[in-house]
């Protein structure tokens, strides 16, 4: 082999090695310190542009309300009927934890208002928050998800009362 050759050789390694090491750390990154979580918006805080504002305040029919209606009488977890957490099955199983009106974070890391240790759930895995007056259950793109009455919740949805909801080897749910 002519020495150009093995030269080329040598830095298409370097760089194939390179991007292997770049790839790792960026894994590692994600892992450690998570992914960038999306807010859900605020009901009473919509931002409206100026010219709805303007448009407002002209005597005409009034705007909709952004807030989300009452639920029916289905069953959902609202901000009056549910008052605590219960852990029916998993390491914590009989624990209780009342609610407050502020999202509750369920997760391994020791900064989540619930933390859970095992191998199934992720540092920041789920979130518990009131939405208007209903209760909503978010996961946090966790590896293994998170499960409401046997669907896996991929987008903030209502939470049932009595319903089971899972995150990794627990299972809990609100109750009055």
């Amino acid at each position: 082999m002519s020495e150009l050759t093995l030269l080329l050789l040598r830095i298409g390694f370097l760089v194939l090695l390179w991007a292997f090491v770049f790839s790792v750390v960026y894994s590692l990154r994600a892992d450690l310190f998570g992914v960038k979580v999306r807010r859900m918006p605020e009901p009473q805080a919509a931002a409206v542009p100026p010219v709805a504002q303007a448009a407002a305040s002209a005597p005409t029919a009034a705007a909709p309300s952004l807030r989300p209606a009452p639920p029916a009488k289905g069953g959902k977890a609202t901000a009056d009927v549910v008052s605590r957490i219960v852990i029916t099955s998993g390491p914590k199983a009989g624990l209780e934890l009342p609610l407050g009106t502020e999202p509750l974070t369920i997760g391994r890391s020791s900064e989540s208002g619930l933390v859970i240790r095992d191998d199934y759930t992720s540092s920041h895995h789920a979130r518990l928050l009131l939405w208007g007056d209903q209760w909503m259950i978010q996961d946090l793109d966790s590896t293994n998800g998170t499960w409401h009455d046997g669907v896996r919740v991929t987008a903030p949805v209502p939470i049932v009362v009595g319903a089971p909801i899972k995150v990794g080897a627990t299972t809990f749910e609100l109750r009055k």
